[in-house]
C-alpha cells in the first residue's frame, strides 16, 4: 500500500510516498480501507519536529494525518461493534502511523459510525476538529439555549463546527473572522460576525457566557481582551494546548469569577462526541465544510496551504475515489 512517511523532520518536502505492507489488525483493532483524511495544524507541527508537548512522542520514521474515514476491511477477534463493510470515521493512532495511507490498523474504540448522508471526503474533514469543538462547546462549555457564545477563528476547521454545535444547542452565536467569511458564517447560523482586521471584539461585546478561542494564531492579547467581556461566572476555553495560561491571564478571569481552561477536559467520552456529531449531521443541523480536495500525492501542497492559517473549513486528502 502507499502511505506518506516522514524520515526526517522539516518542510513539506520531507513527506515521502512510500510503499508499505498492509497492516494486520490486532485483537482489538480494525483494518480500515481509507478513503479520506484531512490536514490539521498538528500535522505540520509534527512534520516540523513537534512542540514541547508532542516532541517526546515522535519517533522517526513516522506517518502523518489525524483524521480517517473509510470502510472496515477486517476486524480483530475481540471487535464486536463493527463488521466488514461498515463506513466509519475517527482519529486513529495519534501520533504514530498516521492516516495519510491507503490502509491503517487501529483500535476499534477510536472510530464510530460515519453519518449516512455525507461523502467520505466530508467525513474525512470532521473527526479531530469535531472532537475539539464538541469538547469546548458541549463538555466544558455546557452551553444552553439563549446563552451568548463567542468563537474566535470561527471560519476555520474547529471554529466552524463550534459555531454549528452552539447554534444546534440554541445559543446566540458570535464569530470573529475576516470580512470575506461573513456570508459563510451567517449561512452556518452565526447571529453576528466581527471582522478581526477592522474591529475590536472587546469594544463591540459584553456579558458573553462562553468564549472559545479556536483560532490557530497564538495571541495572548486575545485572551486578556476576552476576560474583559466575559460574563460573571462565564467560561473561556482555548484550543492552544501548547500555551498554558499566564498568571496575568488567570487573574483577569478570576476577577470575573470566570473559568479559563484548555480543551481536553470534561466527562463525555471520545466516541460520544463523534456519535453526537453524527446525529447532528444526519439531522441536518451540522455540515462538513471542505474548502479543497488534494490527492495523496499532492499532500505537500495541502500542507503549504494549511500553513497560511487562512483556510475556510478543511483541506481534505482524498486517498482513493469514492464509487
Amino acid at each position: 500500500m502507499k502511505a506518506i512517511r516522514v524520515h526526517e523532520f522539516g518542510g513539506p518536502e520531507v513527506m515521502q510516498l512510500d510503499e508499505l505492507p498492509i497492516p494486520v489488525p490486532a485483537a482489538d483493532e480494525i483494518l480500515l480501507k481509507v478513503y479520506a483524511s484531512s490536514v490539521n495544524p498538528a500535522d505540520y507541527i509534527i512534520r516540523q519536529g513537534g512542540n514541547e508537548l508532542l516532541r517526546p512522542l515522535l519517533k522517526l520514521p513516522m506517518g502523518l494525518g489525524l483524521d480517517a474515514a473509510g470502510i472496515v476491511e477486517a476486524t480483530g477477534s475481540d471487535v464486536t461493534n463493527f463488521k466488514k463493510g461498515d463506513k466509519v470515521y475517527g482519529v486513529p493512532n495519534f501520533p504514530g502511523d498516521g492516516s495519510y495511507a491507503e490502509y491503517l490498523a487501529a483500535r476499534a474504540n477510536q472510530f464510530t459510525r460515519m453519518p449516512n448522508n455525507i461523502t467520505f471526503n466530508e467525513a474525512g474533514a470532521l473527526p479531530s476538529c469535531a472532537l475539539i469543538a464538541w469538547n469546548a462547546i458541549i463538555d466544558l462549555g455546557n452551553i444552553q439555549a439563549g446563552q451568548k457564545v463567542l468563537v474566535h477563528g470561527a471560519a476555520g476547521g474547529v471554529g466552524n463546527l463550534a459555531v454549528q454545535f452552539a447554534k444546534a444547542r440554541g445559543a446566540y452565536v458570535i464569530g470573529t473572522a475576516s470580512a470575506h467569511n461573513f456570508d459563510f458564517l451567517k449561512e452556518l447560523g452565526a447571529d453576528e460576525v466581527i471582522d478581526y482586521n477592522t474591529q475590536d471584539f472587546a469594544q463591540e461585546l459584553q456579558n458573553i457566557d462562553l468564549i472559545f478561542n479556536a483560532s490557530p494564531v497564538r495571541d495572548p492579547g486575545v485572551r486578556l481582551r476576552s476576560a474583559s467581556i466575559i460574563k460573571q461566572g462565564g467560561i473561556f476555553v482555548c484550543s492552544h494546548l501548547d500555551s498554558p495560561f499566564s498568571d496575568e491571564i488567570k487573574a483577569a478571569f478570576l476577577e470575573k469569577n470566570a473559568t479559563c481552561t484548555l480543551v481536553g477536559g470534561g466527562s463525555i467520552s471520545y466516541t460520544s462526541s463523534l456519535e453526537g456529531t453524527t446525529e447532528l449531521i444526519e439531522a441536518g443541523k451540522v455540515r462538513a465544510v471542505v474548502s479543497k480536495v488534494y490527492p495523496l500525492a499532492a499532500v505537500a501542497a495541502a500542507h503549504k496551504d494549511s500553513e497560511t492559517k487562512h483556510v475556510r473549513g478543511k483541506l481534505v486528502i482524498e486517498i482513493r475515489k469514492e464509487n
